[in-house]
């Protein structure tokens, strides 16, 4: 590997750092808000699109205008259906964090790459022997986190059903995206799935009379620091990030979101992770690391970077 990809240049180390605390803010940031997960879930993406139209529509419109009705539509289709699952996971991991802990919501979540994982196996790619191992290990640590939570409550359990289900929709959210963008710039993808995904968030916030103004201060503020923090600014840098270091690198970082959301939020909302269920979220983010390493030593430096780039994309949460 080349100098230029090593991660000891100081801009790099930096970016990641951002990075990691960005999307470390995100959970403890939907906890503390006083709106429903589902309006705040439609504010974020559609505050984060609104931000990316002047260069969806400006420099990228060529590219827009090709894939709305030109000789990309097979793309935008991708694009819409990613932004249809991104929703559900918005619409699942959102609610999971306000009715349960930030740490076990933000580790189940973090499944993600475990989904990844079977569904490449559904679809004829089987994993290594390393990424069936970590995956027999993510689901052992889901189940010791999970069942620490039966004793609590039945509103827990759901929580934890709901980030798994958040994990998974994410899951097939970097599927779809990954048909998309081999073709596409990032910007043009992400405005697209953005929209759609706060189009069809709306809907149901409508749908269900959630109320989409009339909070306090505090609840915009926290709302703002989700589209620049987690939605935009952690985007940004991870992708810089991966310009410089392996995706694999940078996949295995992003797991230290789950620390340091817990820290963020045992020191901003005197929150403490139920101690029953930290084991189980060592082992599961154990699992989910091997999961990460295992794709990584299958392929090649170049291949690793494409198709793990998406694993990196801190965007759904």
């Amino acid at each position: 590997m080349s100098s230029s990809r090593h991660p000891s240049t100081l801009p790099t180390v930096g970016a990641l750092a951002v990075a990691v605390l960005a999307v470390s803010s995100s959970a403890p940031l939907i906890k503390f808000a006083l709106a429903p997960a589902l309006a705040v879930a439609f504010w974020r993406n559609g505050l984060a699109a609104l931000a990316l139209t002047p260069i969806a529509c400006g420099p990228r419109r060529a590219e827009l205008r090709d894939v709305l009705r030109g000789t990309r539509r097979r793309d935008g289709v991708f694009c819409l259906l990613a932004g249809l699952a991104l929703a559900a996971h918005f619409a699942t991991w959102m609610p999971s964090v306000q009715l349960g802990t930030v740490a076990t919501a933000t580790a189940l979540v973090a499944t993600q790459p475990v989904w990844q994982g079977l569904i490449a196996a559904a679809q004829g790619r089987r994993p290594t022997a390393a990424g069936w191992c970590g995956i027999g290990l993510a689901v052992a640590g889901a189940a010791w986190a999970t069942g620490a939570d039966v004793g609590v409550s039945g509103r827990a359990v759901v929580a934890d059903v709901l980030a798994l289900l958040g994990g998974l929709f994410a899951a097939v959210y970097t599927a779809l995206g990954e048909r998309a963008r081999t073709r596409l710039t990032t910007t043009t993808y992400t405005w697209i799935c953005y929209g759609t995904c706060a189009g069809l968030l709306l809907v149901l916030c409508l749908a269900a009379r959630l109320p989409l103004a009339g909070y306090n201060p505090g609840t915009w503020a926290a709302i703002l620091a989700l589209v620049v923090g987690a939605q935009l600014l952690g985007h940004s840098m991870f992708n810089y990030a991966l310009q410089r270091t392996s995706a694999t690198t940078v996949s295995v970082l992003i797991l230290l979101e789950v620390p340091g959301a817990a820290l963020l939020a045992w020191a901003w909302l005197g929150q403490v992770p139920r101690a029953e269920a930290l084991p189980g979220i060592v082992l599961l983010l154990a699992g989910v690391a091997v999961v990460v390493l295992g794709a990584g030593l299958r392929r090649d430096t170049r291949d690793a970077n494409a198709s793990l780039a998406d694993v990196a994309d801190p965007s759904p949460r």
